[in-house]
């Protein structure tokens, strides 16, 4: 079925304002897939917070052209899958990895996490790029050493703490 500009206009802004939000993209091709285990690729997308959208690589190509992820547009060839990870930058990339390991038809061909295009090569470095929750865990981790010995040495030394206090109000 034909598009008619007026339509090709709103998927290129889709496009447009999907990018804008993501953290990465991730594209497959999904070459000899039903539709029932596109239909599983989806649901697996929507429970994960990724956005999913099959369009043609000349609109995606005008969609992408004004956003972080211009530089994948040598690499939209043949029927593709979009991927937009939009809650964690290793979202799409996660859902493609897992996916076909049950599914070989589907094939990671490009990625990108906005600083330059990457090859299928780096599908496992970008799938385990930590989610925000535990990305703040381990920043947390890394603080949790050194301020258990800061409260232990002010419960240590409490009167030492004090007149520490104390010099530096006066010397104020």
């Amino acid at each position: 079925m034909a598009l008619g500009l007026a339509a090709k206009k709103e998927i290129v802004a889709e496009i447009e304002e999907v990018a804008s939000r993501a953290l990465s993209v991730a594209v497959a091709e999904y070459r000899g897939m039903e539709v029932h285990e596109l239909t599983d690729l989806r649901i697996q997308a929507r429970e994960q917070g990724v956005y999913l959208k099959v369009v043609r690589n000349t609109l995606a190509k005008r969609g992408l052209a004004e956003s972080k992820f211009a530089d994948i547009d040598s690499a939209l060839v043949g029927p593709l899958i979009y991927g937009f990870s939009i809650e964690a930058p290793g979202g799409a990339a996660r859902l493609f990895k897992d996916f076909s390991k049950k599914n070989d038809k589907l094939v990671v061909t490009a990625l990108s996490i906005g600083s330059g295009l990457l090859g299928p090569d780096k599908l496992d470095a970008v799938a385990s790029l930590p989610t925000r929750d535990e990305a703040l865990a381990r920043l947390l981790a890394t603080f949790k050493a050194p301020a258990e010995k800061f409260v232990r040495t002010i419960n240590e030394v409490p009167g030492k703490f004090v007149r520490v206090l104390a010099a530096i109000k006066e010397e104020k």
